[in-house]
């Protein structure tokens, strides 16, 4: 009975030992940046890997601003000669062809205006400015650009949030509509057309030749093919109602996020035929989050911009932040991991006990 207990706790004391001295490489804190540009009010957020810097828009200014991840403030590109009191929304950047790609919209009461701008990274100077055209050229259907993906070839992809079609603008600038597919119209009715510009809202492209995007009246995903533009509705286990903008990591996991709800993690196992919303994260949704990207390392930031301030005008703020957001599952399946480890040593170590007592055993009987 002696010998049961005291290997109980050398099993019990070798395991917490174990992850007890393990626990430290977990302790790294959330990485938040906190920055002060005036009446900023950003929408759109990107990581250059090159530069190791974040970009972003701005809902009030013709500026794209570059913030340090200790929170140094620059003004990366400021275009004056876009048109007065216009937006700068989704932005992407291009790092094969060396350039920024920035969705430019004008908002009511302004005369309309979307376009897409192509900045050179190096020399900050602009590439080219594509008028995005509307539906058939009818100017009577709304338009509203949005967010911006770009593939491997530098083909631009732009939402229109407001007619629920999709843009191309090729590298040299020429500019289309790309997908109107029945999908993206087919489940909005009058409660979700009553919202404002919550259509096709955020769009990511997939190395594997695809795009995902969401709309944010509905909360459906689509997965878009970026050669032919059909497109299918991603099968998930919820839907992403508010969601503002999506973003995939190396390793499949796909993030989005809502200013009026919370942060989303999918898997897919059949790429994005199908999907699961494995966890939900709650954010502060007092700063209104929009933006979500994925910086060094694959870690994921969101962006905290306070646009609702923003759209009512300029109040002077000059506060915003861009914080870095952790799966649990992630760091739950490191937690496994290591107490396989410990319980595999414990065990060794309990095994090693129960045979020196089995040889002081024989010993004694020898005797």
């Amino acid at each position: 009975m002696l010998m049961l207990i005291s290997s109980q706790k050398a099993l019990t004391f070798v395991t917490f030992f174990f992850l007890l001295g393990l626990s430290p490489i977990h302790s790294r804190d959330a990485h938040v940046i906190n920055f002060r540009s005036l009446n900023l009010y950003p929408e759109s957020l990107a990581w250059d890997p090159r530069a190791q810097h974040f970009l972003l828009g701005s809902l009030r200014q013709r500026i794209i601003t570059a913030v340090s991840d200790a929170g140094v403030v620059e003004t990366f590109i400021s275009d004056t000669t876009l048109p007065t009191e216009a937006s700068i929304l989704g932005i992407a950047v291009d790092s094969r062809h060396n350039r920024l790609l920035a969705v430019v919209h004008s908002r009511p009461p302004l005369p309309p205006f979307n376009a897409l701008a192509a900045y050179d990274l190096h020399s900050r100077h602009r590439i080219f400015l594509s008028p995005l055209p509307p539906s058939d050229n009818d100017e009577s259907i709304p338009c509203a650009a949005n967010d911006v993906a770009v593939d491997f070839n530098g083909n631009a992809f732009v939402t229109n949030s407001a007619g629920n079609f999709i843009w191309k603008v090729t590298a040299d600038g020429y500019a289309s509509i790309f997908s109107r597919s029945q999908l993206f119209t087919s489940l909005l009715n009058d409660q979700t057309t009553g919202h404002g510009l919550l259509g096709l809202n955020g769009i990511t492209y997939v190395s594997k030749g695809y795009l995902l995007v969401v709309q944010s009246s509905t909360g459906k995903v689509f997965k878009v093919d970026a050669i032919d533009g059909t497109a299918r509705s991603v099968l998930l286990n919820e839907d992403l109602i508010g969601a503002d903008d999506i973003v995939v990591r190396d390793d499949n996991v796909a993030v989005a996020v809502s200013p009026m709800n919370k942060l989303w993690f999918m898997k897919s196992m059949d790429s994005w035929g199908e999907g699961v919303v494995y966890e939900r994260l709650e954010l502060n949704l007092q700063r209104f989050p929009t933006s979500v990207t994925v910086g060094e390392k694959g870690r994921v930031y969101v962006l905290y911009g306070h646009l609702n301030e923003g759209i009512l005008g300029d109040s002077g703020r000059e506060n915003f932040g861009i914080g870095e957001v952790r799966s649990r599952e992630g760091q739950d399946e490191h937690v496994w991991i290591f107490l396989l480890i410990g319980l595999g040593l414990a065990y060794f170590f309990f095994w090693r006990f129960q045979m020196s007592n089995l040889v002081k055993k024989m010993d004694q009987k020898v005797k």
